[in-house]
C-alpha cells in the first residue's frame, strides 16, 4: 500500500468541501444578487461576463478605494465557489489583478508624513488570497497563478503575524494565504519546489504554534501538501524543527488539528527511512496509536496508514506498536462504515502480522473474522489488504484452527477476487495452511471434528478434504467421522452446504490421483497368453463354432478356457455346450461378438461409443473384466448432465463399478448444473450408500493407491 494512493484519492475530494465550509465562516452574512446557478443560458452568461468584467475593472482601477476593492474581491470569492464560473473569472483576466492586491501596503501615508492604518486593513488581501485559492482548485490554473508572481506575495502574507499577532483580520489573511499555497501546490511538484525556494516553509512551521487554531490547521495542511513526494521539502520541514510541535498537535482534542498533523507526519515518513527514525525518536508512536480511537474517521485512517509505515521493515517497532495497544482499535476499525478506514486498518494489521507473536495476538483478539468478511468487498485495495493480512496470520500454526472455525477456508476458496495479486496472495495463504496440517495442528483439528459444534465440525471437515495429506485421510475421515460429516452435507436442505459437500468429496476422491476416474488400460491380475489376431474367426485348428445372427464364428476352446469363468464353466461343466460343436449365441450382435472375441484373442481392442453399451452387456455376461473396463472407459467419456442418471442406472445393471465411480465423481463435480434437475435429490439418495462404501474402501487403502481404482 502506497501513501500516495491514499493521499491523492482523499485530498482532492475534501479540498473543495473544506473551502466551501470556510467560505461560509469567513464571508460577511450578506446576501448577493450576483449568485449564478448556471451559465448555460445565453442571457445569463452575458450577464455573468458583464459582472465579472466590472469587478475586475474595479480592482484594476487606480481610482477605486479600499472599500470598493473589498467589495469586489468579496464578490469574486463568492462567484469562484461555483466551479463552472471559475473558467469565466480566469478568462476575464482576474489572476493578475488578484495577485496585485496580495501586496497592498499595510499602512498608508497620512498628513504630516506619519503612516496611518489603511481602511479595511488586511481584508482586501485576505479576499484576494481566498479567491486565488478557489481558482487554484482547478489544476490547469495553478501555473498561471504562480507565473503571475503569487507565491512570493503569499509568503509575505504568512509573515504578517510578526507585526500584529492578535488581530482577527491578520489571522484571516494568514489562513487564506496558507490555504492558497496548499491549493497551488496540490499534486504539482514544481510548485512545491517553488514554494520552498521562495522561503515559504519556515513561516509555515512557525505558524504551527500560532494562537489561532484555524491558522495552525491551515499551516499544517500546507506543510502536508508540500511534503508529499518532495524529499527536499521534507528535509527542510524537519530542519525547521517542525516535529516537536507536530507531535504535540497529535495530542490535540481538536480533530481538525490532529488530522492535519498526522497527515504531515505521514507524508514526511513516506519513503524516508531516516525521517521515520527521527519521528519515532521524537515520540510520535503513542499519540498516533491514540488517534486510532479518534472521533474523526480521517484521523483514524491516517493513523493506521502511518502505523503501517512505521512497521514496514522494523520488527522491533512492530512489537512496540502492539505492546502500546494498537491491535484492538485496529480490529475495531475493520468494522467501520468508512471503507478507507477499513482499508488502512487492514494494511496496518498486515504489516504487524509479519511478526510471529503478533500473528497469534491479532487472531486471539478476534482479527480473523472481520478480515475474512472484507474479502467480500468490491473495493480492490481493501480486499487485497485483507488478503495480505490473512496471509500473515496463516503463518502461525496457532491460528490454523481459528481460520477453519471462522469458515476461513470457504471464504478463501469461494471468494471472487478482483485483481491477480490478490488471487496469488489467497493461493499462497491456502498453501500455507495446507503445509501446517500436521502434528499438533492436526490433533487440534481432529479434536474439533469430535467435540465442536456441528457448524465448526462441517467447516473443519470441508477444509481438511481439500488440504489434508494423503497419509492422514483415513485418520480424519474414517477414524474421526469426517466422511459422515461430508456425506451429511449432501442431504442438507441448505444449497450452499450441499455444494460445499459435493466439492469437498470430489476433491477428496481425486486430490492424490494422477489417473483418470476410469483406467482405459487395466493390467490383468494374472499373466495371459494370447493366440493372436490371426486366429480370430479362423477355422485353422478350430474346435468350436458359434452361431451368431445365422453366421458361423470359428473359435478355439483353449483360448476361451483361459479367458473367463463363464467359458470355463461352459466347456468344463455339465452344460450341453461342453460337447457341442456348434453353440448358438442368440442375444449378441455379430459385430459385438466379433469384438469380444478379438479381445479374448489379443487382450486389446478399441471400443467405439456407438456399440460400447452392447459390448459392456456381453462382457458382463461372459465375465470379461478387462473388456468391461475398456467399455466403461469409453462410456464414461460420454457422461453429461443430461445422461448421468441413465449412466448410473447402466452401471448398476451391469455391475460396472468403474463406470459407477465415474458417475459419482461427475455428480459431485457438477453440482451447480445438476442440482437444478428435478431428479437430482433422488439420484443423490441413490448414490449415497455406494459412495459411502467406495470412500470407506478407498480411504482404508494405502495412501499411494488411487482412490477410485479397483
Amino acid at each position: 500500500m502506497e501513501r500516495d494512493q491514499n493521499q491523492t484519492s482523499s485530498a482532492r475530494k475534501s479540498l473543495k468541501r473544506k473551502l466551501d465550509q470556510d467560505f461560509q465562516e469567513e464571508l460577511d452574512q450578506q446576501s448577493s444578487d450576483r449568485k449564478i446557478s448556471s451559465v448555460a443560458p445565453h442571457d445569463a452568461h452575458q450577464d455573468l461576463l458583464r459582472d465579472v468584467r466590472s469587478l475586475i475593472g474595479i480592482l484594476d482601477s487606480a481610482d477605486s478605494d479600499r472599500a470598493a476593492f473589498k467589495r469586489a474581491t468579496h464578490a469574486l470569492c463568492e462567484l469562484a465557489k461555483n466551479e463552472e464560473i471559475v473558467n469565466v473569472i480566469v478568462d476575464c483576466g482576474a489572476v493578475p489583478v488578484l495577485v496585485k492586491h496580495l501586496q497592498t501596503l499595510m499602512m498608508s501615508p497620512a498628513r504630516g508624513g506619519e503612516a496611518a492604518p489603511r481602511l479595511y486593513e488586511n481584508e482586501v488581501e485576505r479576499n484576494s488570497a481566498f479567491a486565488i485559492g478557489l481558482l487554484a482548485v482547478k489544476p490547469e490554473y495553478q501555473q498561471l497563478i504562480v507565473d503571475a508572481g503569487a507565491i512570493s506575495h503569499l509568503v509575505d502574507l504568512l509573515k504578517r503575524h510578526k507585526k500584529d499577532a492578535n488581530s482577527r483580520a491578520v489571522s484571516g489573511v494568514i489562513r487564506r494565504a496558507a490555504d492558497a499555497i496548499t491549493n497551488l501546490a496540490h499534486e504539482n511538484s514544481s510548485i512545491k519546489t517553488r514554494v520552498r525556494i521562495e522561503g515559504g516553509i519556515p513561516p509555515l512551521v512557525e505558524l504551527l504554534e500560532f494562537s489561532d487554531a484555524k491558522v495552525q490547521r491551515a499551516a499544517a495542511a500546507a506543510l502536508r501538501t508540500l511534503a508529499f513526494k518532495n524529499d527536499e521539502n521534507k528535509n527542510q520541514i524537519v530542519e525547521c524543527n517542525a516535529l516537536p510541535i507536530l507531535i504535540l498537535m497529535l495530542w490535540s482534542e481538536d480533530a481538525t488539528i490532529h488530522y492535519e498533523a498526522v497527515g504531515v507526519i505521514g507524508n514526511l515518513v513516506h519513503s524516508s527511512p531516516n525521517i521515520k527514525k527521527e519521528v519515532l525518536l521524537a515520540g510520535a508512536l503513542q499519540p498516533v496509536i491514540g488517534l486510532l480511537r479518534s472521533c474523526c474517521s480521517e484521523s483514524q485512517r491516517e493513523a493506521a496508514l502511518l502505523l503501517g509505515q512505521f512497521a514496514a521493515a522494523d520488527s522491533e517497532c512492530k512489537v512496540h506498536i502492539v505492546q502500546r495497544g494498537a491491535v484492538q482499535p485496529l480490529i475495531e476499525m475493520l468494522q467501520s462504515s468508512d471503507s478507507q478506514v477499513k482499508e488502512m486498518s487492514a494494511f496496518a494489521l498486515g504489516r504487524l502480522a509479519q511478526d510471529t507473536h503478533n500473528q497469534a495476538g491479532i487472531a486471539h483478539n478476534g482479527g480473523i473474522l472481520p478480515l475474512l468478511r472484507l474479502l467480500d468487498s468490491k473495493n480492490g485495495s481493501l480486499q487485497h489488504n485483507a488478503a495480505f493480512a490473512l496471509y500473515g496470520l496463516a503463518d502461525n500454526e496457532d491460528n490454523v484452527a481459528e481460520f477453519f472455525k471462522a469458515g476461513g477456508f470457504q471464504k478463501l476458496q469461494d471468494g471472487e477476487f478482483m485483481v491477480q495479486p490478490t488471487k496469488d496472495c489467497v493461493a499462497k495463504t491456502l498453501k500455507r495452511l495446507e503445509e501446517k496440517i500436521n502434528g499438533r495442528v492436526l490433533s487440534h483439528l481432529l479434536y474439533l471434528l469430535r467435540s465442536a459444534d456441528r457448524t465448526v465440525q462441517r467447516r473443519v471437515a470441508l477444509a481438511l478434504a481439500h488440504l489434508c495429506a494423503p497419509d492422514d485421510r483415513k485418520t480424519i475421515f474414517i477414524d474421526n467421522n469426517g466422511l459422515d460429516i461430508l456425506i451429511g452435507l449432501l442431504e442438507s436442505a441448505i444449497l450452499k452446504q450441499q455444494r460445499d459437500g459435493s466439492m469437498a468429496l470430489h476433491k477428496l476422491a481425486t486430490k492424490s490421483s494422477s489417473l483418470s476416474p476410469v483406467d482405459a488400460a487395466p493390467l490383468s491380475p494374472t499373466p495371459q497368453v494370447y493366440l493372436g489376431e490371426q486366429y480370430v474367426n479362423n477355422p485353422t485348428l478350430s474346435d468350436v463354432t458359434f452361431l451368431v445372427e445365422g453366421k458361423r464364428f470359428y473359435a478355439h476352446r483353449i483360448c476361451l478356457l483361459a479367458s473367463s469363468d463363464t467359458f470355463r464353466a461352459m466347456f468344463d461343466g455339465g452344460y450341453r455346450e461342453r460337447d457341442a460343436n456348434d453353440i448358438d449365441i442368440p442375444n449378441i450382435k455379430w459385430d459385438v461378438f466379433e469384438l469380444m472375441m478379438r479381445f479374448i484373442y489379443t487382450g486389446s481392442v478399441h471400443v467405439d461409443l456407438d456399440i460400447a453399451q452392447d459390448v459392456l452387456r456381453a462382457a458382463d455376461q461372459y465375465l470379461l473384466d478387462g473388456l468391461k473396463r475398456l467399455c466403461e472407459y469409453t462410456i464414461a467419456q460420454d457422461i453429461s448432465v443430461d445422461n448421468v442418471s441413465l449412466m448410473y442406472d447402466l452401471s448398476e445393471a451391469f455391475n460396472a463399478s468403474s463406470l459407477k465411480q465415474a458417475c459419482i465423481l461427475f455428480i459431485l463435480a457438477q453440482y451447480d448444473k445438476l442440482s437444478i434437475k428435478p431428479w437430482y435429490a433422488r439420484l443423490i439418495q441413490l448414490i449415497i450408500p455406494e459412495m459411502r462404501s467406495s470412500f470407506t474402501k478407498a480411504l482404508t487403502k494405502p495412501a499411494q493407491t488411487d482412490v477410485w481404482q479397483d
